[in-house]
């Protein structure tokens, strides 16, 4: 059987209709006379070869099998032609199509899971693309111009090419499991955290390449994951710099231990948000920025 193509109109019709209850309902709803709605329920059955409503038996329209199952798709089509009416008047008064955010590793994914809720609901019309990577693979993403926004640790801090807002510190605290050796033992003496392994998170980037980030042992793992890290630094396998919101149920449940390092028990993490410098801000990511500064300073 062949099909036509029904018009947006005669599907906004058919919308009108069943909401409405009524075909005069959908007449008063569009500003339109009663036989223009009736005519246009005729128009899209005879374009889709099928009986929409209930011709007997009730004054009031009521749907047929086939209409209902027509309706879900009548108001997938609908909701998509209002998302691109909504998408166009935006982009129209400056909003960004899109927005790629790149998040460092060691920032508290639950405040930043929080922020990105919010973002959807104030720009719906957005496409919110994330990465979360670690150390110079945040600046990389944004000088490449591949992500718009970066909340990125200390390596970006001397680069000229970006503008940079100071927006706290994560608490990096070296760790292990209760049953290491470095854990048992009730004073470390200067040096011998060298002596054990050392599981270190590794840049995944060129821009930081031979340099080393909180690496005392001589004997290390280099992991591009963080999760990675923290799972075998759970199974004693080695020791390592954790943040501390990561360990916090951890070390609260004794599944690890913070180790008394004479070189310091933590040490701090500075986060910054980076942008191109010729990268002109628009209304998207000029709320993230705002949202992501407030959430992480009470966070941090």
């Amino acid at each position: 059987m062949d099909v036509g193509r029904p018009t947006l109109d005669q599907l906004a019709i058919f919308l009108a209709v069943v909401d409405a209850g009524s075909f005069h309902g959908a007449a008063r709803r569009l500003g339109r006379a009663v036989s223009a709605i009736s005519y246009g329920i005729g128009a899209l059955e005879s374009q889709l070869g099928l009986s929409l409503f209930e011709r007997e038996g009730s004054r009031r329209p009521v749907l047929t099998e086939a209409g209902k199952a027509i309706l879900a798709h009548a108001r997938s089509v609908n909701d998509g032609v209002a998302t691109l009416v909504a998408g166009a008047r935006a982009l129209g008064q400056g909003l960004e199509a899109e927005l790629a955010l790149a998040i460092d590793v060691m920032c508290p994914i639950r405040t930043i899971s929080g922020v990105l809720r919010d973002f959807q609901q104030a720009f719906p019309t957005v496409e919110l693309r994330l990465h979360v990577e670690g150390l110079g693979a945040i600046a990389e993403l944004v000088l490449a111009g591949r992500a718009q926004l970066g909340i990125a640790g200390p390596t970006v801090a001397e680069d000229p090419q970006l503008n940079l807002v100071a927006l706290g510190e994560v608490e990096l605290v070296p760790v292990a499991a209760p049953l290491h050796p470095l854990a048992r033992m009730d004073k470390i003496a200067p040096g011998t955290a060298r002596q054990f392994r050392q599981l270190v998170l590794t840049d995944r980037s060129p821009l930081t390449e031979g340099r080393e980030f909180g690496v005392h042992a001589t004997r290390t793992w280099r992991l591009g994951d963080l999760g990675a890290k923290h799972a075998l630094l759970l199974e004693g396998i080695g020791w390592g710099n954790m943040p501390r919101h990561m360990v916090a149920d951890d070390l609260a449940a004794g599944r690890l231990t913070v180790l008394p390092l004479p070189e310091g028990r933590s040490t701090g993490y500075p986060l910054r948000a980076a942008w191109r410098r010729d990268c002109n801000p628009g209304p998207a990511r000029e709320w993230m920025l705002a949202a992501l500064t407030r959430s992480l300073a009470l966070a941090l």
